[in-house]
């Protein structure tokens, strides 16, 4: 087995924390959305934010309104990570809280379909769905329709990452900035770090050959599905990608970012040392994890002033 030098207080929470497999996705489905929806519910009232439920637009979502928000406020739409296959608005509740209150910004989570009985493109329109709603109904949520940033992490990193590329290809709502965290861009699973992380912490290369197939209803894979395979980069929004050091998909977020700058879009990479894959959500107290979401935070209000 690999030794991985992790910053102590993670290498304490991966200890205790077994890695992502999706072998039966139902049942890990169910186990996964019962402790997001408990833990979700152990964490403290923050009365600073305003916290709503709709599905009048199809697709579920979480609304995340900070009382210091501007009116009309910037807005993040918010993809949680899980494979395609795993997660909901329940587990991406503290990230979303969290960078509402720390940015001002109104945070949208949504409850896209998953994998395996919803693979491409079923999530990816429910995407595309939301960002028109949110654009549609942009007086009613007291957003700024010009103000439209998009992000998540692992999966839903890739999953904004694509629909930046079909917003921009379908000419539908302008989106301004791209959050991506760790994010999931490329099937391939070709990288040194795909080929090197076998067993890493929480999420390794073996979780990464079960997830696509699961996601990808075979044939030729679109861009849309792993935006590394687009071809054009041209015109997209600028982005902000983390990466983490002893993380599979590290390699594939570091090479999205030089594409980008090639292509004339500005991208800033933050690379972190001793972390594994979305370290800031699975150990949310970690020193490096709280420096990482206040980082998230301070860009996302920035790249949306």
């Amino acid at each position: 087995m690999t030794v991985y030098r992790l910053d102590p207080e993670l290498a304490a929470v991966a200890a205790q924390v077994p890695r992502t497999d999706f072998t039966n996705p139902a049942a890990v489905r169910e186990a996964a959305l019962a402790a997001a929806k408990a833990y979700a519910a152990s964490l403290p009232a923050d009365d600073s934010v305003l916290v709503t439920d709709t599905d009048e637009a199809g697709p579920a979502v979480r609304i995340y309104r900070p009382a210091t928000a501007p009116h009309p406020a910037p807005v993040l739409l918010a993809f949680h990570g899980g494979g395609f296959v795993l997660g909901s608005i329940h587990s991406e509740h503290r990230r979303a809280l969290e960078l509402a209150c720390m940015s001002g910004c109104t945070v949208i989570s949504v409850d896209y379909r998953l994998a395996p009985e919803h693979p491409f493109p079923a999530g990816l329109e429910d995407a595309y769905t939301i960002l028109e709603w949110t654009a549609k109904n942009a007086a009613k949520l007291d957003i700024d329709p010009a103000r439209i940033a998009v992000g998540g992490g692992s999966a839903g990193g890739g999953l904004a990452a694509g629909l930046a590329l079909l917003a921009r290809d379908r000419g539908g709502p302008a989106i301004v900035f791209q959050l991506l965290l760790c994010p999931a861009l490329d099937d391939r699973i070709q990288t040194l770090s795909a080929s090197t992380f076998t067993d890493s912490p929480v999420f390794d290369s073996c979780a990464l050959t079960q997830m696509w197939p699961l996601y990808l209803p075979g044939g030729d894979v679109s861009p849309y599905a792993a935006p590394a395979r687009a071809e054009d980069l041209t015109g997209l929004p600028p982005a902000y990608i983390l990466t983490a050091e002893h993380d599979p998909l590290r390699d594939e977020g570091i090479h999205y970012a030089t594409r980008l700058l090639d292509a004339g879009v500005p991208a800033e990479l933050q690379q972190t040392t001793g972390t594994f894959h979305v370290f800031d959500h699975v150990a949310p107290d970690a020193a490096v994890s709280r420096r990482a979401r206040a980082e998230m935070a301070e860009v996302l209000a920035r790249a949306l002033a």
